[in-house]
Order: structure tokens, then sequence, then C-alpha cells
């Protein structure tokens, strides 16, 4: 239950997010936004660390395979997708693309087994759910008349 309510927080804040920061993208610049955002996020990071965890932080450095470490960097990309994304096509509609995009690329992921994650079998169902999810995209897209 509680892994269900995260999941839903964490969609809610993306959300917000996205908008926050292609507003002060408006003022300052993309890199420049981007740049804060990631900043505000190790501060954030840092003091939640310092208060709760305090595992030792370079246990970090000794991931395997080291091309995980590149999440930071995927970050400060998807931040920019994001706000660009949001920017261009409104954030409902920037924000069904980018969940079914990750729907679809989590599952290929799965079914390949890629980065260390456990294969899944293939499912139909999930196949069929895919499929709703973008036939989603198209119906609130439609404009009648057009």
């Amino acid at each position: 239950m509680w892994g269900l309510i995260i999941a839903l927080l964490s969609g809610a804040l993306m959300s917000v997010q996205g908008v926050f920061n292609t507003q002060v993208t408006k003022a300052s610049g993309i890199w420049a936004a981007g740049c804060f955002v990631q900043l505000s996020a190790l501060l954030v990071s840092l003091a939640a660390w310092a208060v709760s965890e305090r595992s030792p932080f370079s246990a970090v450095l000794q991931v395997q395979p080291r091309y995980m470490l590149l999440g930071g960097a995927i970050g400060a990309f998807i931040t920019y997708t994001v706000i660009k994304s949001m920017d261009m096509l409104g954030p409902a509609r920037a924000v069904m693309l980018i969940v079914v995009a990750q729907l679809l690329v989590a599952y290929l992921i799965e079914l390949f087994g890629m980065f260390g994650v456990e294969k899944a079998a293939w499912d139909w169902r999930k196949a069929v759910g895919m499929a709703f999810a973008i036939a989603g995209i198209v119906v609130f897209k439609w404009e009648p008349g057009k």
C-alpha cells in the first residue's frame, strides 16, 4: 500500500516540478534553471542524508558496474527534456507522453533483464495495457472537426 502511495506522490511531484522548472526557465534560461534544480536537489539530499541515513558516502563509489553512477547526468537531461516538452506541449500532454515513454522503457528493461533487473516473462496483458495508454494519448490529443 505504501509503495502505491509513494508512486502516486512521485508522479504528482514530477508534474508540479516540471511546471515550476518551466517557469524558472522563462526568467533564467534552461541550463541556469537546470543548475539551480540540481543544486537544490543536492542540498536537500545532503541534509536528508545527514539527518537520517548517515551511511558512508564513499560506498557510492563502490557501485558496479560504474555506468550506474550516470544517474545524475541523466537527471540533467531529464530536467532539460521535461522543461522543453512542457513548454512546447503544455503540462498535460507532456506528462502523458513522458509517462507512457517511462512505462514502455521500464517494461522493455524488465522484459530483456537489462541493467541488472530480473528478467520478466512476456505478458500480453501488459502489451494491451500499453496499447490502451497510447490510445489514451491519441484520444486526449484528438480535436473533433480538425
